[in-house]
């Protein structure tokens, strides 16, 4: 025993047993001195915290990034000063849906986020697998989610309610069209692209702003499973993500992605013939291309999963200077949503947790009490408790205010208010007629026919008629598909390189 360390209560006290709880007597009863018994059990029936709203199945890995081109004619951002730069990162990849204990290798959009400590603070890139998403308008938000949670009465999901909703908002079908075609199901969080999605905005030293959106494309090839696959995987184990994250770390192969980012001047914002903070559209990379920027090695499981992937926040409110936000109204609203979400899920202090701390900057705040403080924050002097103060507590620093923005955002979204409509359909179709081939078109259809199987013809008819005004191909496969019974397709390859919208 002297070789091993002394297990202690949770103040440091030594424990004399931890094998038979205290009684009175031979048949008990049990003692209520016997302290320790009690400790363990109130603090097993507080272990778990509440589940993410969305996103509450992720895995999640430690890495670097490293800068592999000069892009400080962009941005100011401390992280992208240099070639040869590295940043620590933390990611967390995740399913939208599902709950915690889901099954890995679900039909749904994956959530890719990544967390890098940089000098100047933490910055967030909190985005998904797709550079797009279902509805460009927070207002929408909370009633999506709903459809893809649990029916109230049935406790199931509802399919009804999925196409019901996605019927009546049109923008949807381009991302339901990315979600039921062939990449709806990556192998693995290693073989899915990483996109931030929405539009974010760069500044450089000079204070010229430019509109830039974020992409990390994967480096071990895309992959994606069929359905039939997906079904016979999630019939040998639920966590084949995690499994082969774990493998891929244990024997040395490290997944690699290579971040690019697309770049508008910020004026042009008021001349492209889309509006570029829809969420529901892609800038075709002919007119803004891709520019490499670095290299996402993901290299180490964490130590704790609980510590450092269960309790990782990602905001996207986290910006460092250099990067800043877009009137893009979905990312307006997650500036919010996000943070709220985690004082609800963490506690009022979540940011000072290990995983969510900065590592590589000095935080300095005046935030004050509350549950779980983790911190003083007395700046050496108690008096400095508030700000403005003449105790020596910290002050802002005007050297790294944004600069204004200088088109009229209102503007650029009239310009497309009564054109919306058929604007929805122009990136969906070229999606379906000039990238996607005919096999790949064909198990779009049987995919799409084999999620709506449980739909009412009511609504079944609506979304038909969406599909319809993408394409009247599209319709007619898919009423095909459900007229035949002919879902889904176990022939889809395992290697795909397919690019996944018109532009790329």
């Amino acid at each position: 025993m002297a070789d091993k360390p002394t297990l202690t209560t949770t103040s440091g006290s030594a424990v004399p047993s931890n094998q038979t709880s205290r009684t009175a007597g031979a048949r008990g009863p049990l003692l209520v001195e016997d302290h320790q018994l009690f400790e363990k059990l109130a603090h097993q029936n507080r272990e778990r915290i509440p589940e993410r709203v969305v996103h509450a199945k992720g895995w999640g890995l430690q890495g670097r990034f490293t800068v592999t081109n000069d892009i400080t004619r962009y941005t100011r951002a401390g992280l992208f000063s240099e070639v040869g730069k590295e940043t620590e990162v933390l990611s967390r990849w995740s399913t939208v849906a599902g709950e915690r204990g889901a099954a890995d290798a679900e039909r749904d959009v994956r959530g890719f986020s990544l967390k890098f400590y940089t000098e100047e603070g933490n910055w967030d890139m909190v985005g998904n697998n797709t550079p797009i998403f279902f509805v460009r308008d927070a207002y929408k938000f909370p009633d999506f989610i709903r459809t893809q949670k649990r029916h109230p009465m049935t406790n199931l999901r509802s399919p009804e309610a999925m196409f019901d909703f996605w019927a009546g908002q049109p923008e949807s079908v381009h991302q339901v069209t990315i979600l039921m075609s062939d990449r709806g199901i990556p192998r693995s969080p290693a073989h899915m692209n990483g996109y931030g999605s929405h539009t974010f905005s760069m500044w450089n030293a000079d204070g010229e702003r430019h509109w830039v959106k974020f992409h990390f494309l994967t480096q071990q090839g895309h992959e994606w499973l069929s359905d039939a696959k997906a079904a016979e995987i999630i019939g040998q184990t639920r966590e084949s993500y995690q499994e082969e994250l774990w493998h891929m770390v244990q024997d040395g192969n490290f997944p690699k992605w290579t971040m690019h980012i697309q770049v508008m001047p910020e004026a042009e914002a008021m001349e492209v013939p889309y509006n570029p903070f829809d969420l529901t559209k892609v800038w075709p990379h002919d007119d803004y291309p891709l520019i490499e920027v670095g290299e996402l090695v993901m290299d180490t499981i964490p130590r704790n999963y609980f510590q450092m992937v269960e309790n990782a926040a990602y905001n996207v409110n986290n910006v460092v200077p250099g990067i800043g936000f877009s009137p893009d109204k979905m990312l307006q609203a997650r500036i919010f949503a996000y943070a709220d979400a985690h004082r609800y899920r963490l506690g009022t202090h979540y940011e000072a947790l290990p995983a969510n701390a900065p590592k590589n900057a000095e935080v300095q705040h005046y935030h004050k009490d509350g549950s779980m403080r983790f911190f003083t924050n007395d700046f050496g002097n108690a008096d400095a408790y508030y700000e403005p103060n003449r105790f020596g507590g910290p002050v802002a620093d005007p050297s790294v205010e944004e600069p204004p923005m200088t088109i009229d955002a209102d503007a650029v979204a009239a310009r497309f208010e009564q054109e919306e409509s058929e604007a929805d359909y122009v990136q969906p179709r070229a999606l379906y007629s000039d990238v996607l081939d005919e096999a790949e078109r064909d198990r779009l259809h049987r995919n799409m026919a084999g999620g709506m199987a449980p739909v009412s013809d009511g609504v079944k008819e609506r979304w038909l008629a969406v599909l319809g005004k993408v394409h009247p191909d599209y319709e007619a496969g898919v009423r095909e598909a459900l007229r035949t019974g002919n879902h889904g397709d176990p022939s889809l390859p395992v290697t795909d390189d397919t690019p996944l919208v018109a532009a790329e």
